[in-house]
């Protein structure tokens, strides 16, 4: 391909499963010159995410320096993934135009993000200028010790954290706000208060004292959480219309069992004793089953 000059099929042998051929493509490509690279920018727009991914890596490879600016755009791409391999490819590149926008990925509220913006970081020999910025760093890298040792400065880092999708990263942030016991840390605390997770919330439960947030406002705080009881009219309305469907709802595995009677016995009831005998029949217990699953559903615990 590299002789017949075909590089559109050297860009689609970047997607390819064998890293070999990928890293092979990507050197082919960079040994073409400019007319290489300039194809490699223009497939930097496609639409298909894995072939932007390629792209990145291969432009990463050649360490081509007018790849600089796509990829520190490529830093703002709404796909997590694609901003990861924009870090990591310009800390291949170690142009200094990079260093900036890299520092700012450090904020980004996905962890991948923020893990490869700091070892692009690490590559170009970058030194926090305070203590701050080292605790940012430890983020990205997910070295949960040394940002609790650097105290209060550590603080807004940590907040970062607790707008990462995964609730791991969050209850360890949580974590780290009552080691670190500051004041400061109680506007976030008490937010955590009402996160998605259980686990992240009964963590800030037990910070709470220790960053100095009275026990007094933890119910409140608590009651704002995300209801995860399941719906009482959702659970008739699926019973009413798929008998047992609404048990299956509320998490009974039998409602499958109560399912598959319902099917056998109307039809053994439409054959022998006809349509409208069917619905005079069905209708009244389809009526009572309704009635008890929105009654079991009103008495689930509210998560």
């Amino acid at each position: 391909m590299k002789k017949r000059k075909d590089i559109d099929g050297l860009i689609r042998a970047l997607m390819y499963k064998d890293l070999d051929i990928q890293w092979r493509a990507a050197e082919a490509l960079g040994e073409m010159g400019t007319e290489g690279n300039n194809h490699l920018l223009l497939a930097l727009q496609s639409r298909n995410k894995h072939i932007r991914l390629g792209v990145m890596e291969a432009l990463g490879e050649i360490r081509a320096p007018e790849a600089v600016q796509p990829l520190i755009n490529a830093l703002h791409d709404p796909d997590n993934e694609v901003r990861w391999e924009a870090a990591l490819a310009l800390g291949e590149i170690g142009d200094d135009r990079a260093l900036p926008p890299l520092v700012e990925a450090l904020k980004d509220r996905d962890r991948f993000v923020r893990y490869g913006a700091a070892v692009a970081l690490d590559k170009f020999g970058w030194q926090p200028e305070n203590d701050t910025m080292h605790a940012y760093l430890h983020l990205g890298k997910q070295e949960w010790k040394e940002m609790v040792a650097i105290g209060e400065a550590a603080i807004e880092p940590l907040s970062v954290a607790l707008n990462d999708h995964d609730s791991e990263i969050r209850e360890k942030a949580v974590r780290a706000f009552g080691v670190i016991g500051s004041e400061k840390a109680i506007p976030l605390v008490y937010r955590s208060l009402s996160d998605a997770n259980d686990n992240v919330r009964w963590n800030a439960v037990k910070a709470a004292p220790r960053v100095g947030l009275s026990l007094a406002y933890l119910p409140r705080g608590l009651s704002l959480r995300p209801r995860l009881r399941k719906n009482p009219y959702i659970a008739g309305f699926l019973n009413f219309v798929l008998p047992g469907m609404g048990y299956f709802y509320l998490g009974k595995w039998w409602g499958i069992i109560i399912f598959q009677i319902d099917v056998y016995a109307t039809t053994l009831v439409f054959t022998t004793n006809g349509e409208f005998n069917t619905y005079g029949i069905n209708y009244p217990i389809y009526f009572i089953l309704a009635a008890h699953a929105w009654y079991m559903a009103s008495k689930m615990p509210d998560l």
